[in-house]
């Protein structure tokens, strides 16, 4: 099930992004020739108007195939001129070319603002508008090799009550810090943790402490925080899911720079992406915890492939607006082949980063 979801996730925010490149050419004139979902072989392919829309086989990721787009040639009729993508005025290639993105990241503001409207977990000292409501103690984290990862917990788990010998926590007294203090101060060999997980029944599991995680400190390994439920309506809805959309791109951009000068370095540490088979893990997280979260990090997928895109890499939209800029500058139209070359080498690039990466992620899981 978790596979499917993934998938009807990546078809979805495909086709938002091929969307906006095809709006955007559509209504700046030019021809577009097809319209894909998935990559070749083709398996249903059905003719509208000039347009081509196919569904292929391979199903990670999308494609609309705009005339023009990747050649330049004075033999072209005037008519078809006038419908090509490469003589089309600058401006208006790079406004085809940032469209994918630009509706990626709107999409992801009426996603997170959907979620506003629904019900969206939120920290209880979060300084937005609203009141959050419902508050519980809830994980947010959980450490690799962890006392807690081995007895079971998972980031989202909610938990509900905590004992250690005679101090029982729960309700009022039920906080990170009472928490933290208890498995630090306790003199008991184990703790009790009650949690639920989404509409999973109650679990309860038994976790020594270790002082391994944090020397000197008894811990079990997670990171908490109160967090209950904001709902507003719509007007301030757009407004927090803007914000938050906001925030989400800056925390991502950051991680991305730290990760990508980190491979300038030769320091490039993979667990901190996924490939497929990481994000159908997390789909699996997601999807036990409700829909409302499995909302969010649709949100969060749709951020990161709208600032993955606009990277100045080959085969990439950041790259194709890259060859625009310098074709503006140097007031002459690049060679054709040699676009064609470095975007079939940049595409084999991602290839080999998806299968290193996917890999990885297997390794983690066995």
């Amino acid at each position: 099930m978790s596979i499917i979801i993934f998938l009807i996730i990546l078809a979805i925010l495909v086709l938002v992004h091929e969307l906006g490149h095809f709006i955007v050419a559509k209504k700046s004139g030019i021809r577009v020739d097809e319209f894909g979902l998935g990559f070749p072989p083709r398996l249903l392919a059905k003719k509208w108007g000039e347009t081509t829309y196919t569904l292929n086989a391979i199903p990670f990721g999308g494609f609309v195939k705009i005339f023009g787009e990747d050649s330049h040639t004075e033999s072209m009729s005037e008519e078809d001129k006038s419908t090509s993508f490469c003589y089309k005025p600058k401006w208006v290639q790079a406004l085809v070319l940032v469209a994918g993105v630009t509706f990626n990241m709107i999409f992801a503001w009426l996603v997170i603002s959907l979620g506003f409207m629904i019900g969206l977990p939120t920290p209880t000292d979060y300084a937005g508008l609203g009141q959050v409501t419902n508050p519980h103690l809830v994980v947010t984290e959980v450490l690799i090799n962890s006392p807690a990862q081995k007895a079971g917990l998972e980031s989202g788990d909610k938990i509900l009550s905590l004992s250690s010998g005679h101090i029982v926590l729960k309700d009022e007294t039920l906080t990170p810090e009472n928490v933290q203090h208890t498995i630090s101060e306790s003199k008991a060999k184990s703790v009790e943790v009650t949690y639920s997980r989404g509409q999973n029944p109650l679990v309860v599991v038994s976790i020594t402490p270790s002082t391994d995680v944090v020397a000197g400190s008894r811990v079990i390994g997670i990171a908490m925080d109160m967090i209950g439920t904001l709902k507003l309506p719509i007007h301030l809805a757009l407004i927090e899911g803007a914000k938050t959309t906001w925030y989400l791109t800056e925390s991502t951009l950051i991680g991305l720079g730290g990760f990508l000068w980190n491979v300038v370095k030769f320091k490039s540490d993979f667990s901190q992406i996924s490939g497929p088979v990481g994000i159908v893990s997390v789909v699996s997280q997601a999807n036990a915890l409700g829909f409302i979260y499995l909302l969010s990090l649709m949100a969060i997928i749709s951020i990161n492939l709208a600032i993955i895109n606009l990277l100045p890499f080959p085969a990439l939209d950041g790259g194709r607006l890259l060859f625009v800029v310098i074709e503006a500058i140097i007031r002459r139209p690049i060679s054709p082949k040699f676009v064609r070359m470095t975007n079939t080498v940049g595409f084999a690039l991602l290839i080999v980063l998806m299968i290193i990466v996917t890999g990885h992620d297997i390794f983690k899981l066995l």
